[in-house]
């Protein structure tokens, strides 16, 4: 599978996304900014949210809209008007995508409906993002999908038999390029609830690529996620954490999210490979291991005993494997304290 020029089979590394969302702030310079200051940061993608709040949800003041966002951090906004402040305009797109190709960046974004997937296919996305809250929406998901472009999931609400129904559907339509984001949402997330020990489980039980779409304060745990195999790494990006975005609570500016990548860079290093072989250095070093020395002048014919060997740094003499057959043994010449024993 590949997204634009990430090849998953033959690169090791991982994809970083950072996720521009409602951190516009509805202002275009400042899209276009970000974009620009997320390249400096390290991302190698950038991903938009792709709808209207007329896509996403309807204009209603009834009781199921009315109280929906009391206890988040969007308390007392209306669940509609939420989305007016937050939605990246469609005209905008164009510039966007073409500001991320000048800058060397992947660029893809998540549709809320079908009206947003036909309107980015203009642009040619390398793939699609279907948000958490969107995972039971099967009809968006066939029909994206059905386009033939990588499909990346995440899971933040699901249970696994929406999981499950979700990556059929899309090999339903003969879509196999599937990467299933291990997500909690929640905004922002508690660190002891991300639960990243999922992650193999949930690459070994739906055969698909895996990755964390990371909604917790810190980095801690998109380094600890990429240690238990996670592809992507997907984390809001925010310019200024001075900016009154709605998602400005769970976002990494510029500064936090360059720490991220070096961190994210500096455990793929960390993890390597399987491997036994000592490198160059490692194998030098083994001077300073434990072997058998003499720690006492010895007599020819004076009885081997552990008052006069024993196992001692450096690595110069007979393995410490071997005392135990030495002990009780005559010396058949002098030896001096200090030398590496040796038969």
């Amino acid at each position: 599978m590949k997204i634009s020029s990430f090849d998953f089979e033959k690169n090791t590394k991982t994809l970083i996304v950072a996720e521009l969302s409602a951190n516009h702030n509805q202002k275009f310079e400042l899209a276009l900014e970000t974009i620009r200051a997320a390249k400096r940061a390290g991302a190698d993608a950038i991903k938009f949210q792709t709808y209207t709040p007329d896509t996403i949800t309807i204009d209603c003041d009834n009781k199921y809209f009315r109280d929906l966002l009391k206890g988040t951090i969007w308390e007392g906004k209306k669940f509609y008007d939420l989305y007016k402040t937050a939605f990246t305009p469609w005209e905008w797109h164009e510039d966007l995508f073409h500001t991320a190709e000048e800058e060397g960046l992947i660029c893809f974004s998540s549709p809320f409906d079908k009206t947003a997937v036909d309107f980015l296919e203009q642009f040619d996305p390398p793939a699609y993002k279907i948000a958490s809250f969107e995972i039971c929406d099967i009809p968006l998901i066939e029909y994206t999908a059905g386009k033939g472009r990588p499909i990346i999931i995440s899971t933040g609400i699901a249970l696994p038999e929406d999981i499950e129904l979700a990556v059929k559907t899309c090999r339903g339509v003969g879509n196999n390029d599937i990467v299933l984001l291990k997500c909690t949402s929640s905004y922002p997330a508690p660190i002891e609830e991300a639960n990243l020990l999922t992650l193999p489980d949930m690459k070994k039980r739906f055969q698909v690529e895996v990755g964390l779409s990371d909604h917790t304060s810190g980095i801690v745990a998109p380094v600890v996620a990429v240690s238990l195999g996670a592809r992507i790494i997907e984390k809001h990006f925010i310019l200024d954490k001075s900016i009154s975005s709605p998602d400005a609570a769970f976002s990494l500016d510029e500064k936090d999210f360059s720490e991220m990548v070096r961190a994210v860079r500096q455990a793929e290093l960390a993890l390597g490979e399987v491997e036994y072989k000592l490198s160059e250095i490692v194998h030098e070093n083994r001077r300073f291991g434990r072997s058998l020395f003499v720690i006492k002048d010895i007599k020819k014919g004076e009885v081997f005993t552990e008052e006069n060997i024993k196992p001692i740094r450096p690595f110069f003499g007979m393995h410490p494997k071997f005392l135990k057959e030495i002990i009780g043994t005559k010396a058949g010449k002098d030896y001096q304290r200090g030398e590496p024993f040796f038969l």
